[in-house]
């Protein structure tokens, strides 16, 4: 709802109401975004695609932690078509590259593409093409303890690679809520005091 502003994730050179001679700033990315603070639950979805999206959505809803989910989401009047790379379905499959966990990362519109690890960064091979198989390929792994996986992931951006759509990262540990309320009962289990005896506790002195 920019109004026809330009926003954070708006491309470089984006011309708008507020950036009439193009946009200066270079877009956030989300995902990496909110993997870099630490989101135990990172996902991106498309809206046109109303199954995939639902099942991102009550994942994300039943996840425990922090969720967020990035949407592809098409507006009409300002910015008309942008994600049509992605979304429509004449260039979806060339284009985009669905998250399965324990699944290779395969895409295209015959699955004879996917994503291999070359050294520290991804790279698109063919499948057949130099004795490239399905064994060379990544394999999805949503729950990962590192988060640089994902993390390599959220960098793949068109043109050089599909845009990956799904769960990127989704992990268990001990949540804000349950480590506070885990802290109140040790508290309490030491017994009611007085605030005179806490004030008085610890390093203190009467000055004379």
């Amino acid at each position: 709802l920019t109004k026809g502003q330009y926003s954070p994730t708006s491309e470089f050179g984006k011309k708008t109401k507020s950036s009439p001679a193009g946009s200066i700033d270079y877009p956030a990315n989300p995902i990496s975004f909110a993997l870099g603070c630490e989101a135990t639950f990172v996902a991106r979805a498309l809206d046109t695609d109303t199954q995939q999206l639902g099942q991102v959505l009550l994942a994300a809803g039943r996840h425990k932690g922090s969720a967020f989910v990035e949407i592809f989401q098409n507006c009409v009047i300002f910015n008309d078509e942008a994600f049509k790379d992605v979304t429509d379905r004449e260039f979806r499959p060339e284009h985009c590259l669905n998250l399965e966990h324990g699944k290779p990362l395969i895409f295209g519109k015959e699955r004879n593409k996917g994503i291999r690890m070359k050294g520290t960064h991804l790279e698109v091979v063919t499948l057949g093409a130099g004795g490239v198989t399905e064994q060379d390929l990544v394999i999805h792994d949503e729950k990962h303890p590192d988060p640089a996986y994902a993390f390599l992931l959220s960098r793949m951006e068109m043109p050089a690679f599909p845009a990956p759509v799904g769960i990127f990262r989704a992990i268990e540990r001990p949540t804000y809520e349950s480590l506070m309320e885990d802290q109140i009962r040790r508290a309490e289990a030491k017994g009611k005091g007085t605030l005179k005896e806490l004030l008085n506790s610890g390093e203190t002195w009467e000055i004379k």
